[in-house]
């Protein structure tokens, strides 16, 4: 198996990993911390997937999407920290002024989990950010130890993970998702 992770500007391949079976089921679309709270419970249905469609269309687009052969088979949401939810966040802290980019989102479809997609997605998303000027990424995973986790709530990634892809420790936070606590780590890119 050959992973290629390239720009999420195949809304069709993004739809594939994120869309929901029901057309008019109300998922996150990976939208929650990419858009203001507001925006993001008004948005419902068909809408909030027109409305990543037009993500995708934008520059930069709203992250990478891993591919084995022609399928998606795997998502991260990478952007500028200022164009998230993450620059208001009061439970994850602001090291400093740099203009850090924020990979908090790693989703692998079932059927595909536990082939090391999801490293190739955090690798892709630091290529991603590294090609349009990141000096520094940032990611906010769960620091699980070896405890196991819902894999609905595991889209945060994990701190084995991000620690394998060279990111360290920077604070510890005061967010919680699924029972555990959640770590800010970073790696320099310049």
């Amino acid at each position: 198996m050959s992973i290629d992770v390239r720009p999420a500007t195949d809304f069709e391949g993004v739809r594939a990993v994120l869309g929901p079976k029901s057309p008019g089921a109300n998922v996150c679309w990976c939208l929650s911390h990419r858009i203001p709270s507001k925006l993001n419970k008004e948005l419902r249905g068909p809408a909030r997937g027109e409305y990543v469609a037009g993500l995708c269309r934008a520059d930069p687009p709203p992250g990478v999407l891993a591919h084995d052969g022609d399928e998606p088979v795997g998502w991260a949401a990478v952007a500028p920290r200022a164009d998230t939810s993450f620059a208001r966040n009061r439970k994850i802290p602001h090291l400093d002024d740099l203009p850090v980019w924020s990979l908090w989102c790693v989703r692998v479809r079932p059927g595909h989990r536990g082939q090391g997609i999801s490293h190739a997605l955090i690798a892709g998303a630091v290529a991603f950010a590294r090609d349009r000027g990141a000096l520094v990424i940032e990611a906010y995973p769960l620091d699980n130890g070896d405890a196991k986790v819902d894999l609905t709530m595991a889209y945060a990634g994990l701190r084995k993970n991000f620690e394998r892809a060279g990111f360290v420790h920077a604070a510890d936070t005061t967010s919680v998702l699924a029972g555990h606590p959640r770590i800010l780590m970073r790696l320099d890119l310049h």
